[in-house]
């Protein structure tokens, strides 16, 4: 949350008082998009003291937020902020002869900056790599990247493959008329997203409602607390289980939500801008990767497994507020689809559109236990008449219950709902994989 040249200095004072013999870099983190548009102004007004262009001996380090930016404007507005900020960063960087590397901090996830390592590297504006790249590899990426001996080897050199070529095959600049296309429809989709995620005044308690989000916050299951603020709202969320919550349900809002709006009004403004918006997808690989990772978003949603959610778990006042979104998800696809110019999700990816076909039976599996699981967390009083089929065998059996299942002793739920949620969202997770 770095916003201005005092928050770098407070640290480089900090270390000098308290008498570091050799001070560590400081890196500034800017996240949300206010803070990444005055971020090239602050970083000038740096480099124009004396004593911190000697103290960095002609380098800096500057870091993006990509989870944070997302949960302030959406992702198509947080995508374009970067975009325009490493550009800005690197030119101020070159008035000042400082060389400047992007430490990118990216999440796992398409809501928090993740996706493919190469696709993402060759996306980043021109001039903004030069063959230095730094990037977070976060808690859920970090097993299935460099979990194994060839698995890390493999992602090292589709990082320095990507970085390379980056640098030897510059992704094309975008024209002036793609730029101010962009600007005009960022605006379109932060207000969207704004206007339901923190104007709506039901938008929390449907969340929470909705999504396994408190019962997540609750559990011991994640590195931090959930919150900055516990009374806070979606403002103090953490963006990890932000995403998390609506992954589980298969809806993904953070990653879609402001896109549909965008795009309608550019289309409906002037029917040429459809030209243009395909346009853009095909010759520019900052556009064609983010839509190309929205898709793969949409591939591995299902408004159907919302619905059962809301069923089950929201107020019925609430229900029409449920469908609404619903609505706004398949227009979405449809318009993405549509500037793509693909028929159907994924049309030219048929190897990974079978693993996900392969995959839905069991995420849907887990998706209809987890939702049966919250109704009993949230109403102790709500009975399933389902009797599991006991063998002859089981009874015969001379353990106990206990021995055979180890559940956990210290949960404050009834005896074997909070393994069983833990269980279905790891599963969940699993399966969604770069969106879990």
């Amino acid at each position: 949350m770095a916003t201005a040249p005092s928050d770098v200095l407070a640290v480089e004072l900090l270390q000098r008082e308290c008498h570091v013999k050799q001070p560590l870099r400081v890196v500034p983190l800017f996240e949300k998009l206010a803070d990444l548009d005055a971020a090239p102004a602050a970083v000038a007004r740096l480099f124009s003291i004396d004593w911190y262009r000697n103290r960095i001996n002609g380098k800096q380090e500057v870091m993006i937020g990509y989870s944070d930016s997302g949960k302030d404007a959406g992702r198509l507005s947080a995508a374009w902020q970067l975009y325009k900020a490493q550009e800005e960063l690197i030119n101020v960087a070159k008035q000042h002869g400082v060389k400047l590397t992007m430490f990118h901090g990216r999440g796992g996830t398409v809501g928090r900056g993740g996706g493919p390592t190469h696709l993402a590297i060759l996306s980043q504006p021109p001039d903004t790599i030069h063959g230095s790249l730094r990037v977070t590899v976060q808690g859920e990426v970090i097993e299935q990247s460099f979990g194994e001996e060839h698995l890390c080897f493999r992602t090292l050199q589709r990082f320095t493959a990507a970085t390379l070529e980056h640098g030897m095959h510059p992704p094309v600049s975008p024209k002036p008329e793609w730029r101010a296309l962009m600007d005009e429809i960022a605006v379109v989709a932060t207000e969207e997203f704004r206007s339901i995620v923190f104007q709506e005044p039901r938008f929390v308690e449907y969340f929470r409602l909705a999504t396994p989000e408190l019962e997540y916050g609750r559990m011991n299951i994640g590195s931090r607390p959930s919150k900055r603020k516990p009374s806070g709202g979606i403002e103090s969320l953490r963006a990890i289980p932000w995403i998390f919550a609506w992954t589980q349900t298969r809806f993904h809002l953070p990653v879609w939500l402001g896109f549909g709006a965008a795009f309608q009004y550019a289309i409906q403004k002037d029917i040429k801008n459809l030209h243009m918006l395909r346009e853009m997808y095909k010759a520019w690989p900052f556009f064609r990767v983010t839509i190309d990772l929205v898709e793969m978003v949409f591939a591995k949603g299902d408004p159907g497994i919302a619905a059962l959610y809301d069923k089950l778990l929201v107020s019925e006042d609430l229900w029409s507020f449920g469908e609404r979104l619903r609505i706004n998800y398949e227009e979405t696809k449809d318009l993405l689809l549509q500037i793509a110019g693909h028929k159907d999700l994924l049309e030219d990816n048929p190897y990974l559109k079978q693993r996900l076909r392969l995959r839905d039976s069991y995420i849907t599996t887990l998706n209809v236990l987890q939702a049966y699981t919250l109704k009993r967390i949230r109403d102790p009083n709500y009975h399933v008449n389902l009797r599991p089929h006991i063998s002859k065998d089981y009874l015969d059996s001379s353990k106990s219950a206990a021995e055979l299942v180890k559940l956990n002793p210290t949960s404050e739920y009834a005896p074997g709902l909070e393994d069983t949620l833990i269980l279905t969202m790891k599963g969940v997770a699993a399966g969604m994989q770069n969106t879990g």
